[in-house]
């Protein structure tokens, strides 16, 4: 009797351009993670997904510009952890503060070393310059809505939002070094976001 013929494999489905750029981030997340920002470069990356080199660099162009790609997706997932957390959260002062603060400091231990690692890359960049001043503007922006409604005449002083966000990175990027502990990061930057808004409101 015959031997039955082996099945063929199935062919694996392409993958859609969207769906390709995600692995290839993801790709390059887990290689900045593992091995630093210095191990990272386009011909690595095309090995380590299985894609030619072509692919890559029809994604990126450049190296800057992967870790552009890499800073942008870090900003996205900060900014989806954060207002899935305000849509939960009671609509206090109180509450929301926790939540600016709980989220700024988890996205940033999230991440470890590899958007700093990222970063330090594209220092003197003039994408990144133009990258992190957005990033900046977009989160004070985001933060003087949730939080003016707090303060008196809807209003909180410019320079007010830059002092908070200078102490969000430092605490957070200290609570990620180990220096502090995460809560003490989270409720230190808490009192520093009430103490802005109790600022604002008009004296006894």
């Amino acid at each position: 009797m015959p031997s039955a013929k082996p099945m063929p494999a199935p062919a694996r489905r392409r993958l859609s351009r969207e769906e390709r750029h995600a692995q290839l981030i993801d790709t390059a997340r887990r290689l900045v993670r593992e091995e630093g920002t210095d191990a990272l470069t386009l011909g690595r990356l095309a090995g380590q997904a299985g894609v030619t080199k072509p692919v890559v660099y029809d994604h990126f162009e450049t190296r800057n510009g992967l870790l552009v790609a890499l800073y942008r997706d870090y900003d996205a997932r900060q900014t989806a952890i954060m207002d899935a957390a305000l849509a939960a959260c009671a609509p206090t002062l109180a509450a929301r503060a926790e939540v600016i603060a709980s989220a700024y400091v988890r996205c940033v231990m999230t991440q470890g070393q590899e958007i700093p690692g990222v970063a330090a890359a594209l220092v003197g960049a003039p994408e990144m310059d133009a990258l992190k001043r957005s990033y900046q503007a977009g989160f004070i922006d985001k933060c003087r809505a949730i939080l003016a409604p707090f303060a008196e005449g809807g209003s909180l002083a410019l320079a007010a939002l830059w002092a908070m966000l200078g102490a969000a990175d430092a605490l957070s990027d200290a609570a990620a070094r180990g220096e502090i502990a995460r809560d003490e990061a989270v409720q230190e930057l808490r009192r520093i976001i009430l103490g802005m808004v109790e600022r604002a409101r008009p004296g006894p």
